[in-house]
């Protein structure tokens, strides 16, 4: 859907550009050469007004100039620079919830067109621990995001809901590294997230340079039958293809990610998630103030407390 909005936003620009530049190089000589015949028959300086009345600009013409720059702006922002993504569901609690609206910084992982996708300008990687908006592999039409555990030629073991890390040996050498558990902390914090009526336990991990926060449901078993196959490994078990990242949603055992459909190809990657600069509640508590005949997308509140940084 991202991408139609692009594909729609850049055409619209292109559209009014090319309007406000056929205006400007085939009537506007017409419409200077009448008022200034005007004004040497008068012997006058027709003001602004007069001008309009005398030679006006066309109505389409003259919307297409006042929308141009700022939907160049709007284009060359949103295709470049930042992006804002709307978090759509649970996977990634609790870093962030159903209703955050994060910016997205474009150009951490490449420069590329908004129609095409053709990588202009390299500008960097993915490390492990960021949070990344991709083009989901199985339908790129829809945007995922989540967080990069395991990065080209890293192997990784999913088990027991534990994360076993390999990280790739990058000069051979030197020592590889060995396989090691990713610990996590038990979090003891006053907000509490449920699976229906349980509650989920919360801890710090910490991949990379960044420690987060994830969610285990201890009522979920493992989910190994649906893993993803990858030929000559475990069912459980992945190695990391050149090009290639796996992805990883902070609420385990409510997300659907690399375990389950494979790698993120470094083509499809949109960004960076950076910031949370707007963060709705749509649940209706009892003290809610939206009427129960209101649709569910009407959000009850803001909530203030999330807006920051993300990691």
């Amino acid at each position: 859907m991202a991408n139609f909005y692009s594909i729609v936003l850049t055409l619209v620009t292109i559209v009014a550009g090319l309007i406000w530049l056929y205006d400007a190089k085939m009537k506007k000589p017409a419409r200077l050469a009448t008022i200034a015949k005007l004004e040497e028959q008068t012997n006058k300086t027709l003001d602004d007004e007069e001008r309009e009345r005398v030679a006006p600009q066309g109505r389409v013409a003259e919307f297409a100039q006042s929308v141009f720059p700022i939907l160049f702006i709007i284009l060359i922002v949103r295709s470049f620079f930042y992006e804002p993504f709307r978090i759509p569901s649970a996977s990634m609690m609790p870093t962030m919830l159903a209703g955050d609206f994060v910016l997205v910084q474009k150009f951490s992982y490449g420069v590329r067109d908004p129609l095409f996708r053709t990588e202009l300008l390299e500008t960097g990687k993915p490390n492990r621990g960021d949070i990344a908006v991709f083009k989901f592999p199985v339908n790129p039409q829809v945007d995922f995001i989540k967080r990069i555990v395991a990065t080209p030629g890293d192997r990784i073991i999913y088990r027991n809901k534990t994360l076993y890390l390999e990280p790739a040996c990058v000069d051979n050498s030197a020592e590889c590294p060995q396989l090691q558990v990713i610990e996590r902390n038990v979090q003891q914090q006053d907000e509490v997230y449920f699976s229906r009526t349980t509650p989920l336990q919360r801890y710090s991990e910490q991949l990379g340079e960044v420690k987060h926060e994830i969610l285990i449901d201890p009522t979920v078993a493992p989910r190994t039958a649906y893993y993803f196959q990858q030929a000559g490994t475990a069912a459980d078990e992945w190695i990391v293809p050149e090009g290639h990242y796996f992805a990883m949603g902070d609420n385990r055992d409510n997300s659907e990610d690399s375990r389950y459909w494979g790698f993120v190809p470094y083509e499809n990657l949109v960004g960076k998630a950076t910031f949370i600069w707007m963060s709705l509640e749509f649940d209706r508590g009892p003290d809610s103030w939206v009427p129960e005949w209101l649709p569910d997308w009407v959000p009850s509140g803001v909530r203030w407390h999330r807006l920051g940084n993300v990691e």
